[in-house]
């Protein structure tokens, strides 16, 4: 698989957070929230670069800024974390 098509999970790409992300998935109901969302944005994308699920290059690139903003979120939410730890 190409990497480019690898899901955009935060303890892949952040792992010198994987505990603060753990800890807020135990007992932050908002950062959970964002999360999934953040993971279901994230696989219509990759079913849109695997031609299993096409759209439009504008629905493309708005799903990709709605990841951003949520990978953003959540990123500031796990170094607050992570720093009051």
């Amino acid at each position: 698989m190409h990497t480019d098509l690898l899901p955009h999970a935060l303890n892949r790409e952040f792992p010198e957070l994987a505990d603060a992300v753990a800890t807020l998935k135990e007992t932050d109901l908002h950062f959970v929230h964002l999360l999934k969302q953040h993971d279901a944005v994230d696989d219509q994308i990759i079913k849109d670069e695997m031609g299993v699920a096409p759209m439009g290059d504008t629905a493309l690139e708005d799903l990709k800024k709605q990841r951003l903003h949520l990978k953003d979120e959540l990123y500031q939410m796990a170094i607050t974390a992570k720093k009051a730890a």
